[in-house]
């Protein structure tokens, strides 16, 4: 997907952090990421295929922490070990999906944010 998503924004009654709508969880293909903007913030979110678990979704800071460029959803998904990650289609750095630490460089880490699938919608909530 090649343009930045505007999400809305929903909160919920049961918990105190915000949930912000992404799009449906079928606009993104699998082991592929989106950017979307959330609260003023870059964010990329990932669809990744499980065999075992089905579709698992991740969302992280877009800003690639090297260059400082808007570009993290771009990369290439996959895995090292056990960990899911997606690297940098700039400097190929890998970042864990799940924590968002940088695995070469764990200062060049970036923040992981919860995300949820509810009525067929992807949603975000930044940490």
């Amino acid at each position: 997907m090649s343009a930045v998503l505007t999400p809305t924004m929903t909160s919920t009654a049961s918990t105190t952090s915000a949930w912000t709508d992404i799009c449906p969880a079928d606009d993104i293909l699998p082991d592929t990421g989106v950017c979307a903007l959330v609260q003023g913030r870059h964010v990329a979110v990932f669809r990744v295929k499980s065999t075992d678990q089905g579709d698992r979704f991740f969302a992280i800071d877009n800003v690639d922490p090297k260059s400082g460029a808007s570009v993290l959803a771009r990369g290439l998904v996959g895995s090292l070990g056990e960990r899911i990650v997606v690297a940098s289609p700039l400097y190929k750095q890998h970042i864990d999906l799940q924590s968002g630490e940088c695995i070469e460089q764990p200062e060049l880490s970036v923040s992981a944010h919860a995300v949820r699938t509810e009525g067929g919608l992807v949603q975000v909530s930044l940490r």
